[in-house]
């Protein structure tokens, strides 16, 4: 029987629960491809590609198994065929197979929407919604339609509401408070030990020899070829469980702590299972509150409320900022800033701990924390002043949940600040004490993180200061940073001239710090 329509099902579209699937019909045929583009239109972490590679073969294996027809187009075939892009992958099955009808999911990535929506104009295409996220892309837009920010807090209540979560009989927040940020910023305790997680350990041989056959450019490492995420539902539904059985009892409390001996701490690590459609957070929210309503004198509130936030909240948050500002939000860069990241992001090789740790982390597990990310990382390139392009660039490659929709609002809007105070009432900027209030990073650091001056004076203390000095203008008047300028004022001009004077230096000598 000749297929009559072709459906394409791109590599984070892997829903097994997608009403398409409720359905066998032997005139309908699945597509998904290896692309080249795909594979490169950023310098990828390796274990990001072979996670989306494995994930995607897995996920046609299981679409056979449940009867469905199933044709999967490797790196090797899309290549030898001389198809880059989707698009042509897809307009060069369909005339092979002579299907007239074709059927896509909405992209998640705006460069994607456009390339899809194009082709399907031209040849009488349908999209689908994907049937994964709990609000429309549209929604915050709505919400917010003539307000200069988007207030985080609002659309997370809005989505308690909307999707009663953590609700009462009455529609009220279930203890009649809505957010315990304030109980989610513990510190590590000196005897605390950290539960192991479940790990997927396969040979990956197989994909990075494809990788190197195609010379395909990557970052990070992938250890003796061994790749540990979960790539099929099975494995994530596992992996969630883990979670909720083992570390969620300490998620809220510990979310924003930092270790040198875990990677992991109480953190769930489920957002490439997440955003590779595998789990729906509706699932993955619900989880976490049977686990809490099973034993909640183990589980406290806090704990599964900022688990919670972070889900209904901040990941649709995020979703709805993207979709209500692509394509300028690509290219938004309100504070002018234009130095480039030092090589050792890409490399690990620097003197500070901190950055050392987390960066080689990120190398080595294609994985941090969000804090390690928003504090660490994010918040050196922000006080150093780099171009957020830069920034994009390497935060979109290294972490393998990274796709775009949830990776440039964090880093462009949350982290950088480069869209002007959209997202965020202040720049999330800090010296060096709360790094060493929040981890262990800086005892045994070659810097000081008392030191301000001097050459082994931590250079986070020097290019905080820096960097509120050189937009005073812009933030003096900020409620949230007065305290900050005050202080700024109180160490008098010839200490003012010290600091940056030391900050004029880290700048210039950034690559060996």
């Amino acid at each position: 029987m000749p297929y009559q329509r072709l459906r394409l099902l791109l590599g984070d579209q892997l829903n097994e629960q997608h009403s398409w699937f409720a359905t066998v019909n032997e005139d309908t045929v699945y597509a998904l491809f290896e692309c080249h583009a795909e594979a490169t239109y950023c310098e990828h972490h390796i274990q990001k590609i072979t996670g989306f590679f494995l994930a995607m073969r897995a996920f046609a294996d299981r679409l056979r198994e449940l009867g469905h027809q199933v044709i999967y187009r490797t790196l090797d075939e899309t290549r030898a065929a001389k198809l880059e892009r989707i698009t042509d992958c897809v307009d060069h099955l369909a005339k092979d197979l002579g299907v007239t009808a074709f059927e896509y999911l909405l992209p998640d990535e705006y460069r994607l929407d456009v390339e899809l929506k194009e082709y399907a104009e031209k040849v009488g295409g349908v999209a689908c919604d994907t049937e994964h996220f709990m609000s429309a892309r549209d929604d915050l837009a709505q919400l917010f339609e003539g307000k200069q920010t988007y207030l985080m807090e609002r659309f997370y209540r809005e989505m308690r509401k909307r999707n009663n979560v953590l609700m009462d009989a009455n529609g009220e927040p279930a203890t009649g408070q809505w957010n315990y940020d304030q109980e989610n910023r513990g510190t590590l305790p000196k005897d605390i030990s950290f539960p192991a997680a479940s790990v997927f350990d396969r040979d990956a041989s197989h994909i990075a020899e494809l990788i190197d056959r195609h010379d395909i450019q990557t970052m990070g490492r992938m250890k003796d070829n061994r790749f540990t995420y979960p790539v099929t539902r099975t494995e994530c539904l596992e992996a969630l469980d883990d979670f909720c059985t083992n570390r969620l009892q300490f998620f809220g409390t510990y979310q924003d702590a930092m270790t040198v001996h875990d990677p992991l701490l109480y953190h769930a690590n489920l957002s490439f299972a997440m955003n590779t459609k595998l789990l729906t957070p509706r699932e993955v929210i619900d989880a976490a509150v049977a686990a809490y309503q099973a034993d909640p004198e183990a589980i406290t509130f806090n704990q599964v409320e900022g688990f919670v936030r972070q889900i209904i909240g901040w990941r649709e948050y995020m979703r709805g900022v993207y979709w209500a500002q692509m394509p300028e939000f690509e290219h938004v860069n309100s504070l002018e800033h234009d130095l480039s990241l030092p090589r050792w992001y890409w490399t690990g090789e620097t003197k500070m701990n901190c950055l050392s740790h987390a960066v080689n982390q990120s190398l080595d597990l294609a994985y941090a924390h969000h804090i390690q990310r928003l504090m660490i990382t994010g918040n050196f390139a922000l006080i150093l002043g780099a171009h957020p392009d830069d920034v994009d660039a390497w935060y979109l490659g290294v972490y393998i949940d990274a796709i775009q929709w949830v990776e440039i609002t964090n880093t462009r809007g949350m982290s950088q600040r480069a869209d002007g105070g959209l997202i965020a009432t202040k720049p999330y900027c800090s010296s060096a004490n709360y790094i060493n209030k929040m981890s262990d990073y800086c005892k045994s650091c070659h810097y000081d993180h008392k030191q301000r001056t001097g050459d082994r004076a931590c250079p986070f203390n020097s290019l905080y200061w820096d960097f509120l000095d050189r937009h005073r203008e812009r933030f003096e008047g900020n409620f949230r940073m007065k305290m900050m300028y005050k202080a700024w004022e109180r160490k008098g001009s010839e200490e003012q001239t010290a600091i940056l004077e030391r900050a004029a230096w880290v700048k210039a000598n950034r690559e060996a710090l």
